[in-house]
């Protein structure tokens, strides 16, 4: 099975602040924040979720088609992800605009705080991806992950005009998009995926309830953090899959990525979504043990237990 992976590719400035960011806040004085944090490291390190997904995807023996916009500074990363076995021959290059930005402070707790600069991402609604698709070779899944939020319609759009079947990850442009979007994004999708947080949001904003989520896509997967994910599908009861340890907890950062990235491999190879959910808990575990969110390596002793 062939996957083309749409949304963000960015360049991550990651920085480590050594207390709690929680205590950080003051009872009371909520209604003016004005924060600064003194960090003990930066890291900065190739990102964005439709990279990180595909990177993922190819330690697992899948040569997913990345899709997405990038800048001219793309070029040493875009080398990184070939080498991997990504092909990103689907990557629109912006003339003008840089590779978007993201910047997030964590701390030692998993709290962490982030903004994103789209930069060349705001051309992503410009992608063709039917032509992107036919020029690539075509693709049997399309995954349509956080990205402009133009682009997450269009390609959705396409995706139902062409018959391919289609999964949607909206993650933080969930607070981006109003109810008829969201509705429009996940109708007709084989697969939804949110964390818990989202999945509230996304219930608050379509004012749909589970049911009628449930109506509209096949499966709907929902990350628990260190408790796993629960899997809700229509008529049929829920399953909880418990989350795999990790061996330490370094960042969080593309965490997500990583387990949709495991749970789709699995997809792709005809596994049931039990066992797709635990290859992308195990994946998860192995990004939260190291900094940023390609450069995990994947051992097949990692995976035996999926």
């Amino acid at each position: 099975m062939r996957i083309a992976v749409t949304g963000s590719i960015a360049t991550d400035h990651v920085m480590t602040f050594p207390g709690r960011i929680a205590d950080q806040l003051l009872v009371g004085h909520l209604d003016h924040v004005s924060l600064s944090f003194l960090v003990d490291e930066l890291e900065i390190r190739d990102g964005g979720v439709a990279a990180n997904i595909a990177y993922g995807l190819a330690g697992l023996g899948h040569r997913a088609l990345l899709v997405g916009a990038a800048g001219v500074d793309f070029r040493d990363h875009g080398a990184r992800l070939a080498g991997r076995g990504v092909d990103i021959s689907g990557v629109r290059l912006s003339a003008t605009r840089p590779t978007a930005r993201f910047l997030c402070t964590t701390d030692p707790h998993g709290n962490r705080l982030a903004s994103f600069h789209p930069g060349a991402m705001a051309e992503a609604c410009d992608i063709d991806l039917a032509e992107v698709v036919r020029r690539c070779g075509g693709a049997d899944l399309v995954l349509v992950g956080a990205d402009d939020p133009s682009a997450m319609l269009r390609h959705t759009r396409a995706c139902r005009d062409l018959s391919i079947p289609f999964a949607v990850g909206p993650s933080q442009q969930l607070a981006r998009l109003g109810g008829a979007d969201i509705g429009e994004l996940v109708d007709g999708a084989d697969c939804l995926f949110t964390d818990e947080y989202e999945r509230g949001l996304l219930l608050g904003r379509t004012g749909w309830t589970e049911t009628e989520v449930l109506r509209r896509t096949g499966t709907w997967v929902t990350t628990l953090g260190g408790q796993g994910c629960r899997i809700d599908r229509a008529g049929r009861p829920t399953v909880c899959v418990p989350g795999v340890t990790a061996t330490r907890v370094v960042d969080p950062t593309g965490v997500g990525a990583a387990f949709r990235a495991g749970y789709l491999a699995s997809l792709a190879e005809g596994l049931a979504a039990e066992r797709c959910a635990r290859q992308g808990a195990a994946l998860a575990a192995l990004a939260l043990s190291a900094v940023g969110t390609q450069t995990y390596d994947i051992a097949p002793d990692d995976l035996d237990a999926c």
